[in-house]
């Protein structure tokens, strides 16, 4: 029960930092993607700050034995960079790119849902089916 409780909160808060950031925002995230452009560098402070927390939080976790609310960590086992990861990376890329949105952002923008990101989500839906199909 107190897992599921803290992944509530931190599934909030992290709504919330998305949300007061603008990485919900895709016209934002469009202009910070566009440096041959009229570029917006503001989103590669929210950036910077997110692998600062988060590097903080794995130099911690890595001391501590056993996580808080679990009984054990579970750290990724595959460190390899090989074809899927590079093409899946890509395809990552190109689709951010064209729309300004990623899936944390587009699950966060289901507070105030529209067509746009419910068609987003739909096809994003479809196309993880696909992959899935196909890397089987």
């Amino acid at each position: 029960m107190i897992k599921n409780l803290a992944a509530l909160v931190v599934g909030i808060l992290f709504g919330v930092g998305l949300n007061i950031s603008q990485m919900t925002n895709p016209e934002k995230v469009l202009a910070f993607l566009n440096v041959l452009g009229d570029w917006d560098p503001s989103l590669a402070l929210v950036m910077v700050s997110a692998l600062i927390v988060a590097g903080l939080g794995f130099i911690i976790a890595k001391k501590m034995k056993k996580p808080i609310f679990d009984s054990q960590f579970s750290w990724p086992n595959k460190t390899v960079i090989d074809k899927p990861l590079i093409l899946g990376a890509s395809l990552f890329g190109v689709g951010w790119g064209m729309v300004g949105l990623c899936p944390g952002p587009a699950i966060a923008s289901l507070a105030a849902p529209s067509t746009e990101i419910l068609l987003f989500l739909i096809s994003m839906l479809v196309g993880m089916g696909i992959a899935k199909y196909i890397t089987r």
